[in-house]
């Protein structure tokens, strides 16, 4: 009998913002595969790391950290095929993915592989979006408002017609990109509606309006979310602050 496969979402970092299912699944799972950067450590086995066993066979799926675009099929290829060996043995294996295994996660390249061929679960984690949300203390989108996602790689003519068109936008894989999104936004009007979250959930988390930002680029886990939407006591809320702030 085959074993299954298990997409645990972890979350943002805070390893208490695990859930219960996606704990007791990793504790249990005697084969436990993550993504890993080819130089230094893997976030998503971080979060964790407290939780492993020390007897589980891991699996670093080996991701090149380039601008420029690599052979992505060739590691998700190899990766499946490490971890069909293991389900085809019997063995239950565990992959982590760093918030929600379908919202931006690289699970659902595994899946893709492997999720017809396997039994397979997938467990839902805190995304960066919502855990971003909490940490700057202002609602991502209320009653009617319309909330846009869109990765700060987006041409400026797109993203500037997805920031109109929405009463509340998220920006995601801000990077290097940071200085030409700030321009754009400030071009916008719509400076003051921005805050700014840098690695949330984590100790060295940064939450601060967008405006105040000034540095050349942003780390990969960072976002910038916007609210113009129709609550007005939402857009004037502190960032990060307490509602009876200010």
């Amino acid at each position: 009998m085959s074993g299954r496969l298990f997409g645990l979402g972890v979350g943002p970092g805070d390893p208490e913002l695990i859930t219960m299912k996606a704990h007791r699944i990793l504790t249990a799972a005697p084969v436990v595969a993550y993504p890993a950067p080819d130089t230094g450590d893997s976030f998503a086995r971080s979060i964790v790391a407290a939780y492993l066993t020390g007897s589980q066979v891991e699996i670093p799926i080996v991701v090149p950290m380039r601008v420029e675009r690599f052979p992505a099929a060739e590691v998700y290829d190899k990766a499946s095929a490490e971890i069909a060996a293991h389900l085809d043995a019997g063995r239950d294996v565990a992959v982590l993915c760093e918030g929600d295994p379908f919202f931006y996660g690289s699970f659902m390249y595994l899946f893709e592989r492997l999720g017809q061929r396997y039994s397979t679960e997938i467990v839902p984690g805190v995304s960066s979006l919502m855990a971003s949300a909490s940490a700057l203390k202002r609602p991502l989108a209320a009653r009617n408002d319309v909330l846009t996602v869109v990765p700060g790689t987006m041409p400026d003519a797109e993203l500037e017609q997805r920031i109109a068109g929405a009463d509340a936008v998220a920006i995601m894989k801000v990077g290097r990109h940071l200085p030409r999104v700030r321009a754009l936004i400030e071009r916008m009007g719509v400076m003051g509606a921005a805050g700014y979250c840098e690695r949330v959930s984590l100790e060295e988390e940064k939450i601060l309006p967008l405006e105040s930002v000034t540095a050349h680029a942003a780390p990969y886990f960072s976002m910038i979310l916007i609210y113009k939407g129709g609550e007005e006591w939402i857009r004037t809320l502190p960032f990060g602050g307490d509602a009876d702030a200010g």
